[in-house]
């Protein structure tokens, strides 16, 4: 009883002694960022995955094969408020990005952080290569990485006053963000090792965080039946993913990679910050968070996951870091920060997508497209649309009238599907990723366009088969909207019988 009593007042003291928020300083560069980010959302075009998240929008559901709803139900959004508008689409990123830049201030105030320490983490977010990037389009990571950082802070916020109420925020947090990504209970699974090493061990003892659990499981119990009711696709797609991880070096880079996306200045304060964390007295209470990337980089690294999987621990951190740092005031540790600053400023704004198009070189292989995958995956569309228009309208018209589309891809598939109507198309198809769920191809449909270079596939599916357009974007991702064939196929077998088998996840 004495021992938490005196903990109580221990947690009053520090709250008693956080320092005032930096609303100066952050505020100016949360501002930049926002500039940063609104001036590129109209760059270029739809990334491919968000233009699945538009179609997969059109067909709102609890679960799909690669995702939680959260995204496609954002996208169906912003497309009834302003209708093919990319822009619009893409503001929700850069509000939560910019929203985690802000917090990561927060989290360096719970720390005890100065006004300096605050301004530094958020540069360090706004400067990184990814955490910042990533805000400039819809996607999965970009929610995912910006939840974990309100977590993050809750629980920091828990540690350090006890309040209950934020483990119960946490767990609505979670319980959004596991519609998100899967990856958030690595997450905690991490935390609760560090815990169970460092302390403070009160955190799994306190009943608001396994009725916080209980609440998580709960609302992911919808998006876990339609996973049982469909074979569990979005555990399938780990196997898909590691394969191609491996393609592009897989566990030999991943921790460069993920080192290389907190930045400059960021990597310097990750590195700080588990150092300070571990070795640093004042940061006693909050050391479990020391563990958390080695674990999560493990973890990652085993699963051949992604290097951006773990991105969303490096705010708290960074923040850690950004504390330690400032805590030296030698002239020589302010002349280095300006140098990191300004180079990690510099690096940033590079990273941003503001090369003119007329300057980008177009690429030839998969391969090479996939090193600037986010680049390239936005261009080609509007031909994909009109050379799939013009080789259905060249079709005899007994024959457009039980036509589909089968696209090889997700991406070519959701390009055409959300586009239909506008370019006069039929029903579109895809047996790739979660468009294979979608819909089968009715067994009156006779006649198909195939749009894709799987000619395996289409010999399998097709008695006959003959080419009869070309897409070729300058700028286009190969085999998606760059040397890309359309077919006419007449199928072997009804599609009901033969779609189930086609379905993949790579």
């Amino acid at each position: 009883m004495t021992d938490l009593m005196e903990s109580e007042v221990r947690q009053r003291e520090s709250s008693a002694a956080t320092p005032p928020f930096a609303w100066l300083g952050v505020g100016a560069i949360a501002a930049v960022a926002a500039i940063m980010l609104f001036a590129s959302l109209g760059r270029y075009g739809f990334f491919g995955d968000e233009l699945y998240f538009l179609s997969a929008g059109r067909r709102l559901a609890f679960g799909y094969a690669d995702q939680g709803p959260v995204l496609p139900a954002i996208a169906r959004l912003m497309d009834l408020i302003a209708p093919g508008s990319l822009v619009a689409l893409r503001i929700p990123a850069a509000l939560v990005t910019v929203a985690a830049v802000l917090i990561s201030a927060q989290i360096a105030r719970e720390f005890g952080g100065s006004r300096n320490a605050q301004v530094l983490t958020a540069v360090a977010y706004a400067t990184s290569p990814f955490l910042l990037v990533q805000g400039t389009q819809l996607a999965t990571n970009t929610i995912d990485t910006a939840l974990w950082v309100l977590i993050s802070w809750l629980l920091i916020r828990w540690v350090r006053t006890r309040r209950d109420s934020l483990l119960l925020w946490a767990a609505l947090a979670t319980a959004l963000d596991i519609q998100v990504k899967w990856l958030i209970p690595f997450f905690w699974v991490a935390v609760a090792i560090g815990v169970a090493i460092y302390g403070p061990r009160e955190l799994l003892r306190r009943p608001v965080l396994w009725v916080g659990a209980g609440l998580v499981v709960l609302v992911t119990v919808p998006t876990l039946i339609w996973q049982i009711e469909h074979d569990w696709p979005q555990l399938r797609l780990g196997a898909v993913v590691a394969a191609e991880q491996s393609a592009i070096g897989g566990r030999y880079t991943w921790l460069p990679l993920a080192l290389a996306f907190a930045g400059l200045f960021g990597g310097v304060l990750l590195i700080s910050g588990i150092w300070a964390l571990l070795r640093w007295e004042s940061l006693r209470p909050y050391r479990f968070l020391a563990v958390v990337p080695p674990l999560l980089t493990v973890a990652f690294i085993a699963t051949n996951g992604r290097p951006y999987y773990a991105a969303g621990c490096y705010a708290a951190v960074m923040a850690a870091g950004a504390v330690r740092w400032t805590a030296n005031t030698a002239r020589r540790r302010r002349y280095v920060t300006v140098v990191l600053v300004a180079v990690s400023a510099a690096i940033g704004a590079f990273s941003m997508p503001w090369q003119p198009e007329s300057s980008i070189d177009p690429v030839d292989s998969p391969a090479e497209a996939s090193f600037k995958i986010s680049l390239y995956g936005r261009f080609g569309w509007p031909e994909l649309r009109e050379a799939t228009a013009d080789a259905y309208l060249a079709l005899p018209e007994a024959q457009r009238s039980d036509a589909v589309i089968i696209a090889d891809s997700y991406w070519q598939a959701s390009a055409l599907d959300i586009d239909r109507q506008r370019y006069g198309l039929p029903a579109v198809y895809s047996p790739n990723r979660g468009f294979g769920y979608f819909g089968t191809p009715p067994d009156s449909a006779t006649t198909v366009l195939w749009v894709g270079n799987a000619e395996d596939e289409m010999h399998t599916a097709c008695s006959e088969l003959a080419p009869v357009g070309r897409v070729d974007a300058r700028l286009g991702y190969p085999d998606a909207t760059r040397n890309v064939t359309i077919w006419r196929c007449t199928p072997r077998q009804p599609w009901s019988r033969v779609w189930p088998d086609m379905l993949r996840l790579d």
